[in-house]
This record gives C-alpha cells, sequence and structure tokens, in this order.
C-alpha cells in the first residue's frame, strides 16, 4: 500500500510522522488514522509529497519496485529525469503523469450511495495494472451473492458508461451506484420501461426490481484479478 511504503520513507528519512503532517498539509494525527484504518491518501497530497520530498521515488512509491530513493533529480508531470545511473530511469520515466494519474482507483464499498463519485475516486489507493487499461476503478467483492462468477475477495475492474440514453444488455452484469449502495447484479427487463429486474448468481437471492432513476451510476466489469485459494 501506498501509505505504508510513505510509512517506510519516513522511517528510514527519520522524519516523524507529525512533522510529515505538517510539511505536506495534513491535520494532526490524520496520516497516523489513515495508515491504522488501512485508509488512502488523496492525490493533492500525493503531489504534494512528491514535491516536498523530490528524493522519494514515484515508481517506487506506487509500484513498490526499485528503488525508494531517488539518486538524482526529477521535475515532476514531465520525462525529464537526472541521476548518477541514468540509464536506470529511462525506461520507467518518473512523473505523477505517468505513475498517478494513470493508475486505477481501489474504491472500498463500505460507503453507501455515491461512492462512485469522482470525489471519492481522488481519495482512493491506486494501483498501475496496464492489462486493465481504459478501466475507471477497482473494487474488492464483499458479498457471496454473485458466486459463482465472483468470489468474495475477487478484485474487479470496471468501465464507467454514461446514463444519457441509458442502454442495458440484457442479463449482462452490472456495476450500479444506486440510493441501496453499490450493486453488482445481472440485470433484465423490468415490468415497463422505467424498472429493471435486478438478479443473482446465487438463487438464494430472490430478484427484485429497480427502478431507473434510482441508478446514479453504471458500469460493466472489464477484468478480474483472484487469488488462488
Amino acid at each position: 500500500m501506498v501509505l505504508e511504503r510513505i510509512k517506510q520513507y519516513l522511517d528510514y528519512k527519520n522524519i516523524s510522522i507529525s512533522a510529515f503532517e505538517k510539511s505536506i498539509g495534513m491535520s494532526n494525527a490524520s496520516f497516523r488514522k489513515s495508515l491504522n484504518n488501512k485508509g488512502a491518501i488523496g492525490s493533492d497530497k500525493i503531489e504534494n509529497i512528491l514535491r516536498i520530498y523530490p528524493d522519494l521515488s514515484p515508481y517506487w512509491l506506487f509500484s513498490g519496485k526499485g528503488e525508494m530513493i531517488v539518486n538524482g533529480s526529477y521535475q515532476l508531470g514531465s520525462e525529464k529525469v537526472s541521476s548518477d545511473n541514468k540509464d536506470a530511469f529511462t525506461a520507467e520515466p518518473l512523473s505523477l503523469d505517468g505513475y498517478y494519474k494513470n493508475s486505477i482507483p481501489l474504491i472500498p464499498l463500505k460507503e453507501k450511495a455515491g461512492v462512485l463519485s469522482k470525489e471519492m475516486a481522488s481519495k482512493c489507493e491506486r494501483y498501475v495494472i496496464p492489462a486493465f487499461d481504459g478501466a475507471n476503478f477497482l473494487f474488492t467483492v464483499r458479498g457471496a451473492s454473485m458466486l459463482p462468477a465472483f468470489r468474495p475477495g475477487d478484485i474487479v475492474a470496471c468501465k464507467s458508461i454514461p446514463l444519457t440514453g441509458r442502454f442495458f444488455q440484457w442479463n449482462n452484469i452490472y456495476v450500479m451506484d444506486t440510493s441501496q449502495g453499490v450493486l453488482v447484479k445481472r440485470v433484465k427487463p423490468g415490468h415497463d420501461k422505467e424498472h429493471v429486474l435486478i438478479v443473482s448468481e446465487d438463487k438464494n437471492y430472490d430478484p427484485f426490481e429497480l427502478s431507473c432513476s434510482d441508478i446514479s451510476s453504471l458500469a460493466l466489469i472489464v477484468g478480474i484479478i483472484r487469488l488462488m485459494a
């Protein structure tokens, strides 16, 4: 996790958490709280960190690969890199554009309606997964209602689709942000054009109708990461 790697950097540099929080504009104890709760850190704070601590490698911060400390300098938001070992950096340019803005937010689904908003995505842990290029967000499956298609613990990659001119491909699985929270379900025709039938894979869960007006955002699943048991 990014927060844990930040803590590793602070320990290495012998920087106290309180001094670090003050330097990047975080409120007192907020970083420690997020770290203990396995939370996330916003994009504005990430940008401040990389500007204020220029020897911290963005590539290492987001991927955990390579060296933590940059032996030279980089210019944030560009491809300009200088280093004692220049060849080591040319293949992995150290830029916020390359490693943060192109990454995918992992959205926690503990929250209720509105969790799939852009504001929420900006505060989440982010990951670079080239195979899911074009995905807008990731989330971890929690419930068992979609077994065997999705298991608890699966991480799925989703691509948002516009609500304007909403068109469902019947019997496909969609991710929907609703007043009931985020639903991952098959969608079938409802009793009229204003409703859809929400269907679980597990037949122990009864289908139910949902008003189309209750859907605030919509996405298709484009990929899955599954840990082998």
